[in-house]
Order: structure tokens, then C-alpha cells, then sequence
């Protein structure tokens, strides 16, 4: 299993049994679904996909808890938006 395959996994399995919010949820599939700009990000997308695999919606956060919420899982996210939109992906010609 990919890194990627790893995120896509938890995600739908955060969705499922978590309630991850649609708004997260399409962020990260957007980031699935661009790897070629995250190929080098290996250790943030490994990151994102401990969080997303310790999201929990309601509770567990904080000084004592394991879990994670929306605001630590969308300042993830925005990190590695932030890179996204600072990296052009050149497509290379096939010959």
C-alpha cells in the first residue's frame, strides 16, 4: 500500500466511522488526487495520515487526549496547501 493509498484509506474510514467532516474530506481526496505535487512531502503526507487516522470528532484532544480535530487537521492541510500553491508540476512530453 502507497502513502497515498494509506490517506485515502483512513480518510474513508475517518468519514465512516468519525463523522470527518466533508469540507476535510474533500481537501485531502484533492491532495490524493494531485500526488505529483505532494511526491517529495513524503513525511507530511505520512503526518496527515496519522492524524486523519486519530481524527476524532468529538472529544480525545487536547492536553491528555490522542485525538485529533478539525482545527490541528486544517492547519495541516493549510501547510501543505501553502506548498501546493508555491509548486508548479511540469508535465513531461512523452516520446
Amino acid at each position: 500500500m502507497t502513502l497515498f493509498e494509506k490517506l485515502q484509506a483512513v480518510t474513508e474510514m475517518a468519514q465512516r466511522e468519525q463523522e470527518l467532516p466533508d469540507f476535510l474530506a474533500e481537501r485531502i481526496f484533492w491532495i490524493i488526487q494531485n500526488q505529483d505535487r505532494f511526491s517529495t512531502r513524503t513525511a507530511e503526507i505520512d503526518d496527515l495520515a496519522e492524524k486523519v487516522a486519530n481524527y476524532d470528532t468529538y472529544g480525545q484532544t487536547g492536553y491528555l487526549g490522542m485525538g485529533v480535530n478539525n482545527v490541528i487537521l486544517e492547519k495541516t492541510l493549510n501547510r501543505l496547501d501553502e506548498y501546493a500553491a508555491t509548486t508548479t508540476v511540469i508535465p513531461v512530453a512523452s516520446v
